[in-house]
């Protein structure tokens, strides 16, 4: 099985970060960091910002299925009945969604 060019070259900087002085491996390190890690945290920013843009923002329809949204015991904050970080527009209570204010 032949391995890919991409990932020899991979294999090559890693191991020469690993295996060179001190002070060279940090610099192979911060090296790959602004070239390759902040480059691509870039990327998927820009991709989860695309799709959030393409993608509608309308409530799923309510069904109250029997095993979501159990309450056993109350909630000991608020009203006993929404979650710590309850949503108003994506999370339903037992009984459907809250109404919306907008």
């Amino acid at each position: 099985m032949s391995v890919p060019p991409v990932a020899l070259a991979a294999r090559r900087v890693i191991a020469a970060a690993s295996h060179s002085s001190h002070e060279g491996g940090a610099r192979t390190w911060k090296i790959l960091s602004f070239v390759l890690a902040i480059p691509g945290v870039a990327v998927c920013m820009v991709n989860a910002y695309m799709k959030m843009q393409a993608t509608s923002h309308e409530q799923p329809e309510f069904v109250p299925y029997p095993h979501l949204r159990i309450r056993t015991k109350r909630f000991p904050w608020g009203d006993g009945n929404h979650s710590l970080i309850h949503n108003a527009h994506t999370n339903a209570l037992p009984d459907g969604y809250e109404e919306s204010h907008h």
